[in-house]
């Protein structure tokens, strides 16, 4: 990957450093204004919040506007509405996948129930659309509304997907776009948007995250069928056991003979977890964690293109190098 010479690019510690000032901030609003009455909304809420996680999605949003030479609270508010969107979207995921673990932790609905954590992700989803009506920015509003449209677009996408075998790569990325990459690309244009950018850093900067949040993705997909299970803070073939295609199995079933095809079509159908280490073999035999992370490679090179040509700083660095912990970590 291509990148300026006069400022190194940093791995994942450094920008957690870089941006820890701001992000604290933003943690702090988080819990300000996840506050209710309803004691049941503050134990669900602090729950995943407390869970931690890299808040990448608000700190990209942070790291664009750096970038382009803007930070102040509106940076903070815009940062916590994407991380309350993000963390809706957590807690109806678990709900809609039966999920009972997320980075090492019971999920929410494991602990209370699938109704709490849905009505409690309505919550958070609204409580962002608060947050974010109080900047009193049209173009604000018209890039969540239509981001967490398109999320909810993805969603059912995916819903549809379960336990079909037939979904090809084209289908697998659609769904990703919507479902991860639209919110980083929102993050990163937002970012750009604060800092009073022109159209064409706007795009720059949209086009930056579209490709990093298909980057992290695919590289997320891999995992679930190679990483160490401890590592990655959930149970391995999740995917599979959710009767969910993606990438390295879509990728082995299209390239395996006539029999093992119609076993890996009845293991998608059946969502049958028992079998993952034969999906596993074949997944291998084909050559498809290799071909998996070759694609997360070239949206990551993607990502790094788009920054070409911005002004060199620690941020546009730090930009740089979240494509490429994207594709070289092991959780």
């Amino acid at each position: 990957m291509s990148a300026p010479a006069s400022l190194q690019i940093p791995a994942l510690p450094a920008i957690q450093h870089f941006a820890s000032a701001d992000m604290a901030s933003v943690d702090a609003l988080i819990r300000r204004r996840l506050a209710s009455d309803v004691v049941l909304i503050n134990q669900v809420a602090e729950h995943i919040v407390a869970a931690g996680g890299k808040r990448l999605r608000p700190m990209l949003l942070l790291l664009a506007a750096r970038a382009l030479g803007h930070q102040g609270a509106d940076a903070h508010q815009l940062a916590a509405v994407v991380e309350f969107i993000h963390t809706s979207t957590l807690l109806h995921d678990d709900v809609v996948d039966e999920s009972d673990l997320r980075r090492g932790r019971q999920t929410a609905n494991a602990v209370w129930g699938n109704a709490a954590s849905v009505l409690v992700g309505d919550f958070l989803y609204s409580r962002s659309f608060q947050l974010m009506v109080e900047l009193d920015s049209m173009d604000v509003q018209r890039i969540l509304a239509d981001t967490t449209n398109r999320i909810a677009e993805g969603e059912v996408l995916q819903l549809l997907h379960v336990r079909n075998p037939d979904v090809d790569e084209a289908a697998y990325l659609r769904v990703i776009e919507r479902k991860t990459a639209v919110l980083f690309a929102a993050a990163t244009q937002l970012g750009a948007l604060l800092a009073g950018a022109d159209a064409a850093t706007r795009q720059r900067m949209e086009d930056y995250g579209l490709a990093l949040g298909h980057a992290f993705q695919i590289a997320d997909d891999v995992l679930d069928y190679s990483a160490d299970e401890a590592a990655l803070g959930k149970h391995l073939g999740d995917d599979l056991a959710e009767g969910k295609a993606t990438l390295p199995l879509i990728h082995a079933m299209a390239h395996s003979d006539a029999a093992t095809r119609q076993r890996l079509r009845a293991i998608i159908e059946q969502g049958d977890i028992d079998a993952l280490p034969e999906a596993i073999a074949a997944i291998r035999a084909q050559g498809s964690l290799d071909y998996s992370r070759a694609r997360a490679v070239e949206y990551a090179e993607a990502a790094e293109r788009a920054l070409d040509g911005l002004e060199d700083n620690e941020a546009v660095a730090a930009l740089r190098g979240l494509a490429r912990y994207a594709i070289e970590r092991d959780h």
